[in-house]
C-alpha cells in the first residue's frame, strides 16, 4: 500500500455526514469511523472492534482509549515527521485524553499548511488546513503499517 493510495481512499470519504460511532462511507462516520473505514478498505477486517463510547468520553474519562488502540495497530512517528497518509491524533484541551483523529491528505512545500481529512460534529468528512488551531492540539502521529512511499 502506498501513501497515495491511502490518500485516495481517504478522499473517497469526503462528504460523508458526521454520525457519532458510525463508519459507513457516504452514510455516516465520526473521526474514528473514518480511520476505521480507511483501514477496512486498505487492509480488510479491522484488528479490533471499538468499545461503545459517548460523545463526551474524553472529557469524562481518564483512559487513553484512542491513543492506546492507535499504538497497538499503527506505527508511532514524530509529530513533525508526518506525511500524506499518516494518522494524526489531537488532544482538545490540556490534560484531556486524546479525542480526535485525522488523516494527512497533503503536505506540499508550495502550500501554506499541510491538509487533513477528518470528520467532526456539526460537519461532514472534510478536508481542511492543519492550521495553528489544530497544530496546537496535535499530540501524536502514526503511519499505517507496511506503507510504501
Amino acid at each position: 500500500m502506498t501513501r497515495a493510495e491511502i490518500v485516495a481512499v481517504t478522499r473517497s470519504w469526503l462528504g460523508t455526514p458526521y454520525q457519532h460511532q458510525a463508519s459507513l462511507k457516504h452514510v455516516g462516520c465520526d473521526c474514528l469511523g473514518l480511520v476505521r473505514g480507511v483501514w477496512r478498505e486498505v487492509y480488510g477486517d479491522e484488528p479490533e472492534a471499538p468499545p461503545p463510547y459517548r460523545a463526551d468520553w474524553a472529557e469524562t474519562g481518564v483512559d487513553e482509549t484512542l491513543l492506546n488502540a492507535a499504538t497497538r495497530h499503527l506505527k508511532p512517528i514524530a509529530t513533525d515527521q508526518f506525511q500524506p497518509g499518516d494518522v494524526l491524533l489531537f488532544r482538545m484541551s490540556a490534560g484531556a485524553c486524546v479525542k480526535h483523529a485525522a488523516i494527512v491528505s497533503a503536505h506540499e512545500p508550495s502550500e501554506p499548511q499541510p491538509r487533513i481529512i477528518h470528520a467532526y460534529w456539526g460537519r461532514a468528512c472534510v478536508e481542511s488546513w492543519l492550521g495553528p488551531w489544530w497544530r496546537r492540539r496535535l499530540a501524536h502521529a502514526f503511519s499505517f503499517p507496511g506503507v510504501n512511499d
